[in-house]
């Protein structure tokens, strides 16, 4: 009975959606999040008669032939790259990236990580930080006597002190940009990694070759639509009902058989 095992397949594949869309859901206040996909592919197939054999009654090709799909199988759990809506702080150091590309973090292993999310602190150094206390590619410190300080949307880092008149350049932040942005692996606190599939970063100023602009005083909000996800989350609970009734069909076809005598 090959209905049991392909409807466990469709039960787990709408458990995977359920999964999918609860952490979308999770994530609706997080801070540059892009909602994700799961995506499915039929099973390899069963082929009990071939289409084009040769029939071996009169000779004649088969139009059609016999085959058996063994249900469904996940691919991928993609990205869905959107522009969340700009949320004004006020913070001067609060950024939003508008348009493509992600500020660059040195990780404590040593490796560069990447993220939208533009909610900037000052370490106890003046050392500009993610919340997680990363160090900004490339380091930018703000002086302890600094009165406040201004991002213009190429990045670049203005600091305005009492006893002067002109701000002091402080440095400039850079934007990374990559091939294939779906490729990148998400590895939490809004942090991305570099793999083979995204290609290697490509980093400039912002403004320039396609990449976005910085905000000040302003946040990238997530890009989870509610009502999307609420309606998918309804049709993959429909669609795990189905797969549960096929198992009890199959359950009941089996029982009807063991009692015939």
């Amino acid at each position: 009975m090959r209905a049991l095992e392909i409807a466990a397949t469709g039960m787990s594949a709408q458990q995977m959606r359920v999964e999918v869309v609860s952490n979308n859901l999770a994530n609706m206040n997080t801070t540059g999040y892009n909602a994700r996909r799961a995506e499915f592919a039929d099973l390899h197939y069963q082929q009990a008669t071939r289409a084009g054999t040769i029939s071996a009654a009169d000779g004649t090709v088969l139009p059609t032939g016999v085959q058996l799909g063994l249900g469904v199988r996940p691919t991928a759990i993609s990205v869905i790259l959107a522009q969340g809506a700009s949320s004004a702080t006020g913070s001067d150091l609060d950024l939003a990236i508008e348009g493509k590309g992600y500020l660059e973090v040195t990780l404590p292993s040593g490796l560069s990580g990447y993220t939208r999310d533009g909610g900037l602190k000052r370490s106890p150094d003046g050392l500009i930080v993610t919340s997680d206390g990363y160090e900004v590619v490339p380091g930018i410190t703000i002086p302890e006597d600094a009165r406040s300080i201004s991002i213009n949307a190429d990045g670049e880092v203005f600091a305005f002190f009492s006893d002067q008149v002109d701000p002091q350049q402080l440095g400039q932040f850079t934007l990374a940009t990559f091939t294939n942005e779906k490729g990148l692996e998400a590895m939490g606190s809004n942090l991305f990694l570099e793999t083979g599939a995204s290609g290697p970063a490509i980093v400039g100023d912002p403004g320039e070759d396609g990449r976005g602009t910085l905000r000040q005083g302003y946040l990238e909000e997530s890009s989870v639509d509610a009502v999307r996800e609420v309606t998918e989350l309804i049709e993959a609970q429909r669609g795990y009902e189905m797969n549960a009734k096929v198992i009890t069909a199959a359950d009941q076809m089996l029982g009807a058989t063991t009692q015939i005598r």
